[in-house]
């Protein structure tokens, strides 16, 4: 029987404290190989959010009429060659106004995902990291946050500050940084005991930059997909306060306006100025829920 031993090399997951830089980032194989890896629905999906987001960038170039002014001799007109997809009751070309509309309903969720995913990000990151009564007390201010819906602190909002747009994706990011906040918090708790976390600081490596620049990319494809998710929501929140006429004011074009100002071309016969913005914030909304929940499913099915 051979005394000798055959040594194996250390895995990626779990790096020798002198090798620490041999880690598996599962963020880096993510953006090689994950997209690669989903079906027919998460790729249609992704084709179509990248379609509005072109057309949310080029609608200025792309919309043949001003949406901002009205034909009042041509008001709820069907489908013409001036009006491709006829006219709403103030006598607004639907067709443009709902490729400028894509602007701000885009724009808005966007404000709402970036404020709340950074801000959740780092409270999520610092409470995990910490631990203890600081990991405590902000867990239990995340509670509280979670009681007050989005849609009620948007409306709370625009109650102190007026209409528009900027105080309800304030408040609205206020209310979503608790979703990215927790998830953050209970990666960091598992990542912070892993072996290469160890290895790091053994080295000598200061705890802030092992967890913003060694743990922080091993989560933040997770954090991307619930992000994901969050746009979809925040958008449909938004459609539902502007077509309660607290967000976005006319004439500035927003679908959820749109649908709120094309009640009357419904009752007359003519609904596509209210159908078409209210199919594409539904197209936007299941888009976004699929991508997200496939990149979270194909996440957790990588890990496990």
């Amino acid at each position: 029987m051979s005394s000798s031993t055959t040594t194996s090399p250390p895995s990626p997951s779990q790096p020798s404290p002198s090798q620490p830089t041999l880690q598996r980032r599962p963020g880096a194989a993510w953006l090689r190989r994950g997209f690669l890896a989903h079906g027919w629905l998460f790729r249609i999906c992704l084709v179509l959010l990248l379609l509005f987001v072109l057309v949310a960038l080029l609608a200025p170039w792309l919309a043949p009429q001003d949406p901002t002014i009205g034909d009042f001799a041509n008001t709820m007109a069907g489908p013409s060659a001036d009006h491709w997809l006829g006219t709403d009751q103030g006598g607004h070309d639907t067709f443009s106004a709902l490729l400028e509309g894509a602007r701000t309903s885009l724009l808005g969720p966007l404000g709402v995902v970036v404020f709340s995913s950074v801000c959740g990000m780092a409270v999520g990151l610092f409470s995990g990291w910490r631990g203890g009564r600081v990991d405590a007390v902000i867990g239990r201010v995340l509670d509280v946050l979670f009681a007050f819906p989005s849609l009620l602190l948007a409306i709370l909002a625009v109650a102190l500050f007026g209409k528009g747009l900027s105080a309800p994706v304030l408040a609205m990011a206020v209310a979503y940084l608790p979703y990215t906040a927790r998830l953050v918090r209970s990666l960091t708790a598992q990542q912070k005991n892993r072996p290469y976390v160890a290895a790091y600081l053994v080295q000598g490596h200061a705890p802030v930059y092992v967890a913003v620049c060694r743990l922080l990319p091993n989560i933040a494809p997770t954090v991307l997909a619930q992000s994901t998710v969050n746009f979809g929501y925040a958008l449909l929140d938004l459609a539902a306060l502007s077509f309660l006429g607290l967000g976005v004011q006319p004439p500035t074009p927003d679908w959820g306006a749109m649908i709120n100002q094309g009640q009357g071309a419904v009752l007359a016969g003519q609904p596509l100025s209210a159908v078409l913005p209210a199919l594409a914030v539904v197209l936007v909304v299941v888009a976004f829920n699929v991508v997200g929940e496939q990149l979270g499913d194909h996440l957790a099915g990588r890990e496990s």
